[in-house]
């Protein structure tokens, strides 16, 4: 991409689940020099295990324990465009990697109905085991409430994520570039 500095800062994509985190990640690595990372595949494929499985073998708190290891090992390298797992803004050490001055976090703000429709459709449900024992839709809202402060504490752009993918990386990008 003409224009394109080469930083070596990361960006950190944020937001809930189903936000469009790691499809952004792969669009923005396809048009700059940054490797797409994706913090919950990595973690699958280093447990051998899909989430789902691990939270129900272990519990969210181990699930956690883990997230934040995998996070830390991320921030310690650079060029990366990172999505990372809905709930990483849980702990204050991840919400600390998060606010470096020398990377961008970007918050995918998603409304409860974009959620819902996204997680009503999602091709490969599996991936995202339920975050408690309620009814989705009251999960959603009551994530949202609890999670939305501490993305916005993080964040150094916020984004609707129910922009067009594209849209949204030219705004991270001029953004990261300083154009």
């Amino acid at each position: 991409m003409s224009g394109w500095k080469n930083r070596a800062a990361n960006v950190y994509l944020i937001g809930p689940r189903a936000s469009g985190k790691s499809t952004l990640a792969v669009e923005i690595s396809t048009r700059t020099n940054l490797i797409a990372v994706d913090a919950d595949r990595l973690l699958e494929r280093e447990q051998g295990q899909s989430i789902s499985t691990l939270v129900a073998a272990r519990g969210w708190e181990h699930f956690r324990d883990l997230e934040e290891e995998i996070l830390s090992r991320i921030a310690a390298a650079d060029n990366q465009v990172v999505a990372t797992g809905g709930g990483v803004v849980l702990r204050q050490k991840n919400r600390s990697l998060l606010k470096k001055r020398d990377g961008l976090t970007v918050y995918l703000l998603a409304d409860a109905s974009l959620m819902l429709q996204r997680l009503k459709h999602d091709p490969l449900p599996g991936q995202r085991p339920p975050l408690s024992h309620r009814a989705l839709e009251e999960d959603v809202h009551r994530t949202l409430a609890e999670r939305d402060p501490l993305y916005r504490e993080c964040a150094d752009l916020i984004l609707p994520a129910g922009q067009a993918v594209e849209i949204m990386a030219d705004s991270i990008i001029r953004q990261y570039s300083g154009s």
